[in-house]
């Protein structure tokens, strides 16, 4: 088991709901639906999210275009680092990097974001885009930034 699966392992949330909450609010992206980007399964600092290539996500060279793939990889942080957040709480990404790594010229990818630290305002993540024959095709680093209620 690797140091950040341990770590992700003994993150508890914040919100009991969190689950719920997540599943609400990824109802509500527009963007998600647009690009038949699914939520797969919620866990406390871990979000899966999938999606199947599609002819309207590609790029001039056939493959599947880097921006869907680091839109999903922002959104599976987003949503793991929501996990870990008080109740009421909201994500807004501050900054990501995107490495690609082959290119994305399967028919399905998965999409993994996961917490590597958990602040009370700053949240760090790590995201991995896996194709259907489990090839890493990008990973992501990222900061989401936490809004409470009430300041």
């Amino acid at each position: 088991m690797t140091q950040t699966q341990t770590q992700t392992q003994t993150m508890a949330p914040r919100d009991p709901d969190f689950a719920d909450r997540i599943a609400a609010s990824f109802v509500r992206q527009a963007a998600m639906r647009t690009l038949g980007i699914e939520l797969r399964s919620v866990a406390p600092g871990l979000v899966v999210l999938a999606f199947d290539a599609a002819a309207g996500l590609g790029q001039q060279h056939g493959f599947v275009h880097g921006g869907v793939l680091a839109t999903a990889l922002d959104s599976a942080c987003g949503y793991a680092a929501l996990s870990l957040s008080d109740a009421g709480a909201e994500v807004l990404t501050v900054e990501f990097k995107v490495n690609f790594l082959a290119p994305a010229a399967a028919s399905r990818f998965v999409c993994e974001g996961r917490v590597l630290k958990s602040g009370r305002t700053l949240t760090v993540c790590e995201g991995q885009a896996r194709d259907s024959a489990d090839v890493l095709v990008a990973t992501m680093n990222a900061t989401m930034i936490l809004r409470h209620p009430n300041g």
